[in-house]
């Protein structure tokens, strides 16, 4: 069997190796170069692999097998929710019926189509208390963008243009107080108190005639839920600013109760997370919003609408609405799978999800918290924060820690976030995993903690097993390579 951890040979190419030839076009045709505009055509051919196909199926079948993801080991990213992505979701989204209808068609053709994200829309409604819902926002920034510019576009009609900040608290998500920059807002920091949770004190500090709104995750991103976020809503409402909920989180609390009954005004939602898409890999995602009925008005256009008749349309006069946002009526197949997702388990199922994952949060915790430290004691909800402080003053930090996790075959939790914990560890199991998966888990997490004790080298020099050991990541992220160069050409 051929070891998986043996380095890939990248530069396969040899001269005049074809990995496929389509047989010569039999009917007359119109070169592609008389379409095409002059300017946009290349001048010399592309300099490409040339490589048999079945060194092409090996080669990127071999890339495959190193990937990483939900369905072939656990993946404790927190306040990410990589949950199990339901594979009768990926049946329903390629049925042809859904997957190879077009959005230019004439809206009497996709009636089944309208009808479904009508649904989806009724149903993210009832889920979040909101009184109407836009499917148009990409994923989670984007809606977190399209939620500040409904509530811009609210305070411009009232002729309140003196509202220029965001409160943040200082847990929040990083796309947070970028959104609200992009929005043209300022960010403000409101701090956390003792116990993990918004510093009321603070944040009646901070809101003031000059609030647009306020940004909250509810639970934050420590675990916490936030047990006066009424009052929090209160004192937002009373500087005449609107509170806005980052669905991040949605997991903890979905079927359990609601966004819009805690006194949130803007909502998005995370499809490709709390329900199931896909999430990773570069998308795409899907980020609805739902808005209470004073904001109505400005959601983007069109809207998805069912008429008198019993049709299904689409609503564009809407002369307050901020326009569109995203090109056509959204990340469609994401919603399919979230639809299917929605009536597979229903308003119970979907309630159970959530206990389940507070379940496996606290039993998790539990297990953890002998050899970690535990920096807020009470109950978390879906995911929580260790930190690594006891292990830092034996020379070993959070990251050495996270890496020797891969040599046991697991992807790290998120580390280092959210910034108020030194050497933070943000874990959070999901309630799609087994008590057997949790506990295997935890037992290496504590025997990486013992190592820590005894062979601190061993986790400081970790991975061990891995095909790369410790990469320069901030220079990859900064300066990667996207384009391929025959290492052979001298130029």
């Amino acid at each position: 069997m051929a070891n998986e951890n043996q380095p890939l040979i990248f530069e396969q190419s040899k001269k005049d190796r074809i990995a496929y030839s389509l047989p010569e076009l039999d009917v007359p045709a119109k070169p592609v170069y008389e379409l095409i505009e002059k300017d946009y055509l290349r001048k010399t051919e592309p300099e490409l692999p040339e490589v048999s196909e079945l060194q092409l199926i090996r080669h990127y079948t071999a890339l495959s097998k190193r990937n990483f993801g939900v369905d072939n080991g656990f993946y404790p990213l927190g306040s990410c929710t990589m949950k199990y992505n339901p594979k009768v979701n990926e049946v329903v989204a390629r049925l042809d019926g859904l997957a190879k209808i077009h959005p230019y068609q004439d809206e009497k053709t996709v009636q089944g189509a309208l009808e479904l994200l009508f649904r989806l829309q009724e149903n993210l409604k009832e889920i979040t208390g909101m009184d109407e819902m836009t499917l148009q926002p990409a994923a989670g920034a984007h809606g977190e963008w399209t939620g500040l510019m409904i509530i811009r576009a609210f305070h411009e009609a009232n002729h309140d243009s003196k509202r220029t900040k965001v409160i943040i608290p200082d847990t929040a998500h990083g796309t947070n107080p970028a959104s609200a920059s992009v929005a043209g807002f300022e960010a403000v920091t409101v701090k956390s108190d003792e116990n993990g949770l918004v510093d009321l004190e603070d944040l009646k500090r901070v809101a003031d005639e000059n609030t647009a709104a306020l940004m909250l995750t509810n639970p934050n991103t420590l675990g916490l839920f936030e047990t006066h976020i009424q009052e929090i809503a209160e004192i937002v409402h009373a500087a005449g600013g609107k509170v806005y909920y980052d669905g991040a989180n949605m997991n903890a609390i979905m079927g359990v109760t609601r966004p819009g009954d805690m006194g949130y005004d803007v909502v998005h939602l995370n499809l490709h997370k709390t329900f199931t898409g896909p999430h990773g890999g570069g998308g795409p995602g899907s980020g609805p919003v739902g808005v209470k009925k004073e904001l109505t008005p400005f959601l983007p256009k069109p809207l998805i609408i069912k008429k008198e008749d019993g049709s299904y349309g689409f609503d564009n006069d809407r002369p307050l609405s901020i326009g569109r946002v995203k090109a056509f009526y959204g990340n469609f197949g994401i919603n399919v799978r979230a639809y299917a997702y929605i009536r597979t388990m229903g308003g119970k199922g979907l309630g159970q999800v959530s206990k389940d994952a507070v379940l496996n949060a606290n039993y998790l915790l539990k297990r953890l918290s002998g050899n970690f430290e535990v920096p807020f004691k009470q109950f978390c909800k879906h995911e929580f924060v260790l930190s690594g402080s006891r292990q830092k003053k034996l020379g070993v930090r959070t990251l050495d820690m996270a890496k020797r996790l891969l040599d046991f075959g697991y992807y790290p939790p998120t580390i280092y976030f959210p910034l108020i914990v030194d050497e933070a560890m943000m874990i959070e199991p999901t309630e799609t995993e087994s008590k057997e998966t949790l506990d295997a888990f935890a037992d290496h997490l504590i025997e990486i903690s013992h190592e820590a004790e005894s062979r601190p080298q061993i986790v400081q020099e970790a991975p061990h097993s891995t095909v790369l050991r410790r990469l320069d990541e901030t220079q990859a992220a900064r300066h990667p390579v996207l384009r391929y160069k025959n290492p052979l050409d001298t130029e």
